[in-house]
């Protein structure tokens, strides 16, 4: 079934569009304290479409990302009994106690590994304003962590180019049925005991 061929074609065009550069942006900022989306997903198709722009593209969704952070921070600190029920209707309370436990173990380190991993920021960066983390380490430590996976994602795509843009293109449905597989196993295993 070639379902997410259709999706990848759409997503090639959006990221040629002449205001992508402020979804990504959009993207960057909100996923760093309530969306869901990663800004991956956007930063990927948009460095494949206009390798040039690679760098441009990694600063804009590191700084944005950051900025994002900043607001989620806020949140940990003024509204988190406001939010509270959000992260447990979502899934996310035992990352934020997690999250927690990093803190009070590593502090900086800790945001500095959200900002790279896939593990969810949105939850660091909420949990370090409730924590009290000191703002200079959390900023310093979400800029190195989001600029190196930003820079990452956008130098391999930059690297790959036209030809990794071919290849995806003819492997996508497998790589996209292969990663609802894997995210099905994962449930199953993790939230099913």
């Amino acid at each position: 079934m070639r379902l997410f061929s259709g999706i990848y074609a759409h997503v090639m065009q959006w990221a040629r569009h002449r205001h992508a550069s402020y979804w990504l942006a959009m993207v960057s900022f909100t996923e760093s304290s309530c969306f869901l989306v990663p800004p991956d997903v956007m930063l990927a198709p948009m460095t494949l479409a206009k390798p040039d722009k690679a760098w441009f593209y990694a600063g804009l969704t590191t700084l944005t990302s950051v900025l994002g952070g900043l607001f989620g921070y806020l949140i940990g600190v003024y509204a988190f009994q406001i939010i509270e029920p959000w992260l447990q209707s979502f899934g996310y309370i035992d990352a934020y106690q997690l999250a927690q436990q990093w803190f009070n173990q590593w502090g900086f380190w800790a945001i500095l590994l959200a900002g790279f991993t896939p593990i969810p920021y949105k939850v660091f960066t909420i949990a370090s304003g409730v924590a009290g983390m000191a703002l200079l380490p959390f900023i310093i430590g979400s800029a190195i962590g989001r600029g190196m996976r930003f820079f990452l994602v956008a130098g391999l795509m930059r690297w790959g180019g036209e030809q990794l843009e071919a290849q995806l293109h003819s492997w996508i449905d497998r790589i996209g049925w292969a990663t609802i597989i894997l995210l099905v196993i994962v449930y199953l295993i993790f939230f099913q005991t």
